[in-house]
């Protein structure tokens, strides 16, 4: 009969496993569904990932605005209809003070209490950024005029590999302790591949002294082709070794969902064990993947089986 051996030298090191009564949460990424199949896609989302109790899900907003009306529609309904608690996406960019004040204004009506407060980029993410007339210029001024308006919670984008436009990353620092000042309650990190680019950066945030929560984003690679492009408009960086793992598995999709789960739960194990506790999904409204990954981490619900059935 085989021992387990105290010896780890050659061991395979394993995903972990957390304690059922861990301080683990987690939240998922949404975006707005473009069909009436693809909206059916995201209830049945929210429905499977209910059990988890989420800290909250939010809902994306397009470039320029472009899904405004499709955004206010499904934080709305979530809001209304599934009992998740919802954060919903906002910009500034192709929006005036007005605008903004009357988008925020309809939330908080129906409940809405957490914004995710972004600058935005341009429509198709072409051309330079130029801040609307009359509205707000940089997501620092827009917490700051949401903090006026209502007691929002709100949340921001941090970049653990710095943000594509800014000149160094003093610079992009400086701007993210500029939202925590205006009065951002927690810091979401754009997704990165290698843990200790969020450890550095969480590091760096500390020592500028901003205090409130840095939660890492983490994106399951659904296909790597895309994930390619994602890190490109936003800063990160595709490890080589990542590249190699990957290759040859877009036309194989169940094998790449195995491999990218496993990578994702590693990711989470490294971050956990230099005490992170809280973790935000880009789910790319593929909630499969983004339970298999909470189930590897030990996260159940008592009636897991069943709604993975």
């Amino acid at each position: 009969m085989a021992t387990e051996q105290n010896d780890k030298k050659g061991m395979m090191r394993l995903p972990f496993i957390m304690p059922q009564d861990s301080d683990l949460t987690v939240s998922f990424e949404f975006f707005p569904p473009k069909t009436a199949k693809m909206e059916e896609t995201l209830w049945s989302s929210f429905e499977l990932l209910h059990p988890l109790h989420p800290k909250f899900v939010s809902v994306t907003y397009g470039a320029g605005g472009s899904t405004r009306t499709r955004t206010h529609e499904i934080v709305t309904q979530v809001q209304t209809r599934s009992g998740l608690p919802v954060a919903a996406h906002l910009t500034c960019i192709g929006h005036t003070k007005e605008e903004i004040e009357e988008i925020v204004s309809s939330y908080w009506d129906v409940g809405v209490r957490h914004i995710v407060a972004l600058r935005g980029d341009p429509p198709g993410n072409v051309g330079k950024y130029v801040s609307t007339p009359g509205g707000y210029e940089y997501a620092c001024d827009l917490v700051d005029g949401l903090k006026k308006f209502k007691p929002f919670e709100i949340s921001v984008a941090g970049y653990p590999e710095g943000h594509p436009e800014a000149l160094n990353s003093q610079m992009d620092l400086l701007h993210l302790k500029r939202k925590v000042d205006a009065g951002a309650d927690r810091i979401i990190s754009q997704f990165f591949m290698n843990p200790e680019k969020f450890l550095a950066f969480r590091d760096r945030a500390v020592a500028a002294g901003i205090n409130v929560p840095i939660v890492p984003g983490i994106l399951p690679i659904i296909n790597f082709s895309k994930t390619i492009e994602f890190a490109e408009k936003c800063g990160a960086r595709i490890p080589r070794w990542m590249v190699t793992l990957f290759e040859g598995l877009d036309d194989h999709p169940k094998t790449r969902e195995l491999v990218a789960a496993t990578v994702a739960s590693e990711q989470c194990r490294v971050l956990h064990e230099e005490g992170v506790r809280q973790f935000h999904f880009y789910t790319l409204n593929r909630a499969e993947l983004a339970l298999a990954i909470c189930h590897m981490l030990g996260m159940r619900s008592k009636n897991i089986q069943q709604i993975a059935a």
